[in-house]
């Protein structure tokens, strides 16, 4: 009995290591999506980002929980926000080279939160995927292997991890992706096979290979299946071990790539690619390698390059300040308190989080005790926090959708001022997709529309719409915002001219110094 748990105890453990090189690849991954993101966002810095946008402090506080912590909360100067996004680019380039490396990650984990928090209505499931693993990032050594904190440690590099920390990071994959497989199961259009076609034929999310793509239906209901079946198998990436566990884990980052090149669903791709990465065993590098020297390229290409960043770096680690002593606590007390630490934050963001999803889905009873509700709002200033993982569940979207925002001007002209063209219902682009600067316009503008169905009028949008449009010289005097649906099906998956539309009006609007009043509108829009 004792030789078969400590085979099982050796299996489990060997289920949540974590290779170092693979960590390193991790680190540097994180470091590359940091700075991705802060680029994305500064191409939008005034319009979203600042008091002279969309959404001011005064309304990223209303729409975040009461006490949500952010850098960004403690200025409303355009410059000093400037400067924050400089700052966390500079940690994300820390990060990368691995100096002072867990620092560097607490660092970045606080900023990543801060710039969240500081514009809460153009964000996705991708941001809080980032968020979390950010988190969990904090209590793994990132910096073991090929960093400056490796190179300046008196000892030999481990040649893999073990621990709480790699094992909460790790699940986290499989959280996400087994409660989205879940959704999905109980979707009629994900177990018929319809689910992947009709995403492909809205052409509000989706670009590039997504067109051609069209073309071909039934290759997208295979493709569609196959993810499909490897989220409900995900828990697999965790028992597999060796080439069947890396043999895994490129075929879920090939359809992570596959996202980034068809839909536009925020960094969903690249995030979901830099996570699954984790997994990959000792081996996929061993298999790496031996492919190198095989075709060439070791001795030309490879040992060039890594010699050459050794290089770098060991120059780094002796102009450096090194790291250090870590404190005279016992090993013991401190390997103990991690531990009690790490199992009450996999029981709060994993346990009860699955706990109470399956009584939402009626499987169990369980009512949520005042002290999990706190321990969640508490998690919930910090934005960690499991998300109901439904990224195209249980059904996905079956209707396209662009907005028509007519607006009257004081020489009785009517323009439509979110497309800024003359007026009319008709659809702005053939790629809907255009309507929008980047892909959190589109996540921004789903707030939009959610808040006047319930009756928030998204008034900062109208106010910077006059506002900009008083710049250019043109008096406002109303504006209504209109959502127009267009529904596909199988049969128009790539021919738009023959879907049904309606529209909806979402809410009405008087421009600052004017008096609320009705546009007369030359055609209703389009009805069911």
């Amino acid at each position: 009995m004792s030789d078969i748990l400590g085979r099982f105890g050796r299996y489990v453990v060997q289920c949540v290591t974590i290779d170092s090189r693979t960590l390193a690849v991790f680190r540097i991954a994180i470091g590359l999506l940091i700075i991705g993101d802060i680029l994305a966002r500064a191409s939008t810095f005034t319009f979203f980002y600042t008091e002279e946008g969309v959404v001011p402090q005064e309304l990223a506080e209303q729409r975040t929980v009461d006490g949500a912590f952010s850098f960004f909360f403690y200025t409303q100067d355009s410059t000093v926000i400037a400067l924050l996004f400089v700052i966390h680019a500079i940690l994300a380039i820390q990060l990368m080279i691995g100096y002072k490396t867990r620092f560097a990650m607490i660092l970045s984990f606080l900023f990543v939160i801060s710039l969240d928090h500081h514009n809460p209505l153009n964000l996705s499931h991708a941001d809080t995927l980032f968020r979390l693993l950010c988190f969990w990032a904090i209590f793994i050594p990132l910096g073991e292997r090929w960093s400056v904190d490796a190179i300046q440690r008196d000892r030999e590099p481990r040649l893999a991890v073990a621990s709480l920390g790699t094992a909460a990071i790790l699940i986290q994959m499989v959280y996400m992706y087994t409660v989205n497989g879940i959704h999905k199961i109980n979707g009629p259009q994900w177990v018929s096979r319809e689910a992947t076609p009709l995403i492909f034929g809205l052409d509000d999310m989706t670009y590039f290979l997504a067109g051609p793509m069209r073309q071909f239906p039934t290759m997208l209901e295979i493709m569609g299946t196959t993810w499909f079946f490897l989220l409900v198998m995900s828990p697999l990436l965790l028992l597999l071990q060796g080439r069947s566990r890396y043999a895994m884990v490129l075929l879920i980052f090939g359809a992570h790539f596959s996202f980034t090149i068809t839909v536009r669903i925020g960094a969903f791709g690249w995030v979901g690619m830099a996570g699954v990465m984790l997994f990959l065993p000792a081996v996929f590098w061993n298999d790496l390698t031996w492919i190198a020297k095989r075709i060439n390229i070791w001795d030309r290409v490879v040992v060039p390059v890594r010699d050459g960043l050794a290089a770098a770096g060991n120059r780094m680690a002796d102009s450096w300040p090194k790291l250090q002593p870590k404190l005279g606590v016992p090993a013991v007390v401190r390997d103990g308190a991690f531990d009690v630490g790490m199992t009450f934050l996999i029981m709060s963001l994993f346990v009860f989080p699955a706990i109470w999803f399956l009584e939402d889905e009626g499987h169990i009873g369980w009512e949520r005790s005042s002290v999990e509700q706190r321990i969640e709002d508490e998690f919930r200033k910090i934005g960690v926090r499991q998300s109901q993982w439904t990224v195209f569940a249980p059904n996905p979207r079956t209707t396209d959708r662009w907005y028509v925002f007519p607006a009257l001007t004081t020489d009785g002209e009517l323009l439509d001022v979110y497309n800024d063209r003359p007026f009319s219902f008709e659809r702005p682009y053939d790629e809907l997709q255009n309507i929008y600067g980047n892909y959190r316009e589109r996540f921004y503008m789903n707030s939009i529309r959610r808040a006047g169905e319930t009756g928030t009028p998204p008034n900062y949008l109208v106010d910077w719409i006059c506002r900009d449009y008083s710049e250019q010289g043109i008096e406002l005097t109303q504006i209504n915002m209109y959502v127009i649906h267009e529904i596909v099906t199988r049969e128009t998956i790539d021919d738009w001219p023959n879907r049904e539309t309606w529209g909806e009006l979402v809410s009405t609007h008087a421009c600052p110094g004017h008096a609320p009043g009705e546009i007369d509108l030359p055609e209703e829009p389009p009805q069911r």
